[in-house]
């Protein structure tokens, strides 16, 4: 399956243009579209670093528009019809997780169940600090903890839940979502703490990858799902009920540009060389792609995706996710 992440931020953040792109992503028969999530930026030069990128600085800087995500999601499920709707990725220690969860639900609702939740755990001390959410150091507990309090709404009425930082008496969180057993949940990040939380909690497996310096080229992907499978089996579940998906940069070359050498992206060049990158995930049991696309324009997306669905798509397997 593949799948579109949009943009949230920055020139082409703007709702026509998002309506443009999710429109022609579902014309073109996409598996999905994806949002992505901040609530605040600081003002001043930030403790953090941000981990995709080598200067360690969000790209575009703090003083710009950043879209709520789940808001953007409603928009895009009444402007789409078949494309799944997904978060890359919310980051859940920021909101309640009985209200997230309520959200999450409607919008499955609205959207005919067309909902995944991707989900992180941050990494934007600052952020943390400027919402007044769960201490920042303690993010990876709380993630773990909201995530079932959010299953436990769906999935029971009344919902109950007694945790460490949560606790949820015997209360109606309805509607449930329209696919049965809830919302499937894909677990962000590639460092130990997040491939036993895919192993433990997820439904998938959802890094970004082939941005320093998390590069996740095949062999490294490839021994992060080794960890992955003894994190699930260590938590008593079946490693093959956990679907591999994978995030990066895509741009599809026309096919009368020169093939260039050893030191091309992966998933940057030619139709043919894109399909063999492509192959190499498919066969480590990726099952999912989620593109970002490079060109900063509206034409030049549009052309990309186009490409991809004509050039690319057609010649590749399409497991099922």
């Amino acid at each position: 399956m593949f799948g579109l992440a949009l943009p949230g931020r920055g020139p082409l953040a703007k709702p026509d243009i998002l309506l443009k792109l999710a429109e022609r992503a579902d014309a073109l028969r996409l598996d999905s579209l994806f949002v992505t999530d901040h609530v605040v930026l600081p003002a001043s030069a930030a403790r953090s670093t941000y981990p995709y990128a080598m200067s360690g600085q969000l790209p575009g800087g703090a003083d710009q528009d950043y879209l709520e995500p789940l808001a953007l999601m409603s928009h895009l499920a009444r402007a789409t019809k078949r494309v799944r709707l997904g978060t890359s990725v919310l980051v859940i220690p920021y909101r309640n997780p009985v209200v997230a969860a309520k959200m999450l639900a409607t919008i499955d609702v609205l959207s005919g169940g067309r909902v995944i939740l991707g989900a992180g755990v941050g990494w934007l001390q600052e952020e943390f600090e400027a919402l007044a959410a769960p201490p920042f150091a303690e993010r990876g507990r709380v993630t773990d903890e909201y995530i079932r309090v959010m299953r436990a709404c769906w999935t029971t009425s009344p919902a109950s839940f007694e945790g460490r930082y949560y606790s949820l008496r015997e209360v109606y969180a309805l509607p449930r979502p329209r696919q049965a057993g809830g919302i499937p949940v894909w677990i962000g990040g590639h460092t130990d703490a997040a491939l036993r939380r895919a192993g433990e909690l997820g439904d998938a497996w959802h890094p970004i990858g082939l941005r320093p310096p998390a590069r996740l080229e095949p062999p490294e992907y490839a021994a992060k799902v080794k960890q992955l499978h003894a994190c699930a089996r260590a938590a008593g579940r079946d490693p093959a009920a956990i679907a591999l998906t994978f995030r990066a940069p895509l741009q599809v070359l026309p096919s009368r540009t020169k093939a260039s050498g050893g030191d091309r992206p992966l998933f940057q060049g030619t139709a043919a060389q894109v399909i063999d990158d492509l192959r190499q995930y498919q066969a480590l049991g990726v099952s999912h792609f989620v593109f970002d696309a490079v060109a900063q324009d509206l034409k030049g997306v549009l052309t990309n995706v186009e490409r991809f669905a004509a050039d690319v798509r057609p010649k590749l397997r399409r497991p099922r996710s």
